[in-house]
């Protein structure tokens, strides 16, 4: 079972990781990503292509489920504007033991931040910027490469 959503509504986390601890596995391991309030930041705003965003997720689930016994895979990712503290991505693996999750989860956030077609900009005041790729998430990424 892989769930994607991509929307602008603030997600629950008790719902989205609900239908994964229905599986009947022992563990489910989940990440929860929420807006800084680096530097005085007003507003974070994510923009993404529909369709291809999700596509691109979803590839980042399946491989995570072939890579490790996974029993199921959500990824739940926040478009638009958001505030410091709001809630912005949920990565969720479920499986029959902690250590296949753990990693699939770690796994899946690590390969969407540079894998994942988004784009952020930042608003400090009257001031909007475009946020460059990070150099630390690339190298997040790399280490999962076969």
């Amino acid at each position: 079972m892989i769930t994607i959503a991509v929307q602008p509504e603030p997600f629950s986390l008790d719902a989205a990781v609900a239908p994964l601890e229905a599986l009947g596995g022992g563990a489910v391991a989940s990440f929860v990503g929420l807006v800084r309030a680096d530097d005085g930041l007003d507003e974070l705003t994510l923009e993404h292509y529909p369709g291809m965003t999700e596509t691109a997720l979803r590839g980042i689930a399946e491989e995570a489920s072939t890579r490790w016994s996974l029993l199921g895979a959500t990824i739940v990712h926040r478009v638009g504007p958001m505030r410091p503290g709001e809630r912005i991505v949920l990565a969720a693996a479920c499986a029959s033991h902690r250590a296949d999750a753990l990693a699939a989860c770690a796994f899946m956030i690590d390969r969407l931040k540079t894998d994942a077609p988004f784009w952020k900009s930042e608003t400090r005041g009257s001031r909007r910027n475009w946020v460059a790729a990070r150099e630390s998430d690339e190298a997040a990424a790399k280490r999962w490469s076969l």
